[in-house]
Parts: C-alpha cells; structure tokens; sequence
C-alpha cells in the first residue's frame, strides 16, 4: 500500500511540473573518487546537515582515517532557494565549520559566513545538498532552485570532477506540531512518501544517483525494537543527540567514506564514550545496520 502511495505521488508530481519553470544550464555529475590522498566533503544545508554530521569525525577516528575533510556550511531552515539568494546577494548569514583532524571547529560563527567562505575554502571532492525540512516533500520547491543552486556550485568550486550527492532528510515525528507539518496533514507516512517521490525525481532529473539515504534509516529504525521517546528526534523533527544523530553519521559513513576508502562502519567502535550520550555495543550494532540497509535503498 505504501509502495502505491508513493508511485502515486510521484505521478502527481511529474503531471503537475512536467518541466522547470526555468531553463537551467545542464552539469554533468562526475562518480565518488577512489582512494583519494585525501578527501574533501562540503555539506551545504541546514540544521539537519548539521545534525547528521556531527558524529562523523568521530567515526573517522574509530575507523582510523586521518585522510578527510569536512566542511559544513548551513544556515538554519535553510532552502535551496535561500542558498540560491544567499550567494547572489553575497550574505554573511552562514556558520561554516571544518573537520581536519577529526574534530568540528568554527570557521565562521553565525551570520559571519558567506556562501564562498565554505564552496571556495577547498577544492571538495563532495558536495551535498538538500532542502530545507518543510519543502522537502514539495517538488514545487524544488525546481527552478535546485538545478540553480547545481550551476552555482558547479561555476564555483575549484574542483571540476566533484561529486554532487543528494542528502535525503527524515520526516516528522508523529506527534510533532508546528504548523510545517500541516503541509502534509500531520502525516508522517505521508511525508515521508513525498520525500521518497521528490528523491526519485531529481535522481532522474538532475542525474543525481548518490542519495545519502537518512530519512531511509531513520523511518526503518522507527520500526523497530531500540524507541525512543519523540522517534529519534529531541523536539519532533531535529535529530536526538544519542541515538538520531548517530544513526545518521553511520548513514554518511558509509554512504561516502566506504565506497571511496573500502572501509564500512559496521564494527565501528565510536560510541560517543564518557559522554552523556554513549550508547551501548548493542546499540551501535542496530543503529549501523539500519545505516548500511540505507546506504542500499537508492542504489
């Protein structure tokens, strides 16, 4: 039945907006490299770009690769619209953070960052992008902004052969609510179908195949044993800072890491130790398979 809404949806999608309402020049994406000396990640997002890579550093240390940088450049709620603005306007409203040595530091605090202090900081071999969480079942917010935020990414970077990857956001918890979540009638079934249909689209669309499947693990760990109070969030639609948070770090893992270094996050032995958010052997082990079922899902 499930399967049949979202098929269902994303007709309705392709009826409504069978073409941009813009013209946009056409990029090429280019495959995740292999064994780089060193691989360069820029996250251009929001809060859930935040949140979904705050324990990655961690996960690198564990793995032991020293050999990754991370960027995150984000603005909270921040759309692809608003990225699109931001860079044409030359705002200063982004934080920009930085992972060298396995550790986030502040670049930029907040409203000091631009668009080109993340984008020109590095010559990024990944990219990822991703709407802001109440659009992100809403193709109409995507499209002109999308393939106009591709060509500003793509004219920017000082890496040609970059990997633009989708990052795929969770929906709702059930009981969440703010009046965003009206867009899908308090649903989360519903939302979540309508995020699954919008991926599908700009897979195809705007030739995206590399999907960081976070809202996949997320709705799959709803089902099952490990709960928690508010379905893996703290407020409703941010990601818990024990279980949520790491569940989508093992999603980014091994969505980008095992494919460029052959190294998977099963196994892996961070655990957030000596904190108030450590999570048991056993849980690790459920959050990283629910991680790697993800990493499947697009493929």
């Amino acid at each position: 039945m499930k399967r049949i809404i979202r098929i269902s949806i994303y007709l309705l999608l392709l009826f409504l907006f069978p073409i941009g309402l813009l013209a946009q020049e056409s990029y090429p994406n280019h495959p995740l490299p292999q064994q780089p000396d060193t691989l360069r990640i820029l996250a251009i997002g929001n809060s859930f770009s935040d949140d979904a890579t705050e324990y990655l550093p961690g996960l690198l240390e564990a793995a032991g690769i020293h050999n990754v940088i991370l960027g995150r450049l984000y603005i909270g709620g921040c759309t692809l619209e608003r990225h699109c603005t931001e860079f044409e306007t030359d705002g200063h409203e982004y934080v920009y953070r930085k992972s060298v040595a396995n550790e986030w530091v502040t670049v930029k605090r907040y409203k000091e960052g631009s668009f080109m202090d993340g984008v020109g900081d590095e010559p990024w071999d990944i990219i990822t992008l991703q709407q802001g969480s109440p659009k992100s079942g809403r193709w109409d917010s995507y499209d002109p902004w999308l393939p106009k935020l591709i060509g500003i990414v793509r004219q920017n970077c000082s890496n040609p052969n970059a990997t633009i990857v989708w990052h795929q956001t969770w929906a709702y918890a059930h009981n969440y609510e703010s009046r965003n979540f009206a867009n899908y009638t308090y649903s989360q079934e519903l939302m979540y179908a309508c995020i699954e249909s919008c991926v599908e689209k700009l897979r195809r669309d705007y030739d995206i195949p590399v999907v960081i499947a976070s809202g996949v693990a997320v709705q799959n760990l709803r089902k099952g044993k490990l709960q928690t109070e508010r379905e893996y969030t703290r407020d409703g639609f941010h990601m818990d800072y024990k279980y949520g948070r790491y569940a989508t770090a093992c999603v980014w893992f091994e969505t980008l890491i095992r494919p460029v270094f052959g190294v998977s996050v099963k196994g892996n032995t961070f655990r957030n130790q000596g904190t108030e958010n450590e999570i048991t052997e056993k849980e690790a082990r459920t959050l990283q398979n629910a991680a790697i079922q993800a990493s499947k899902y697009w493929k």
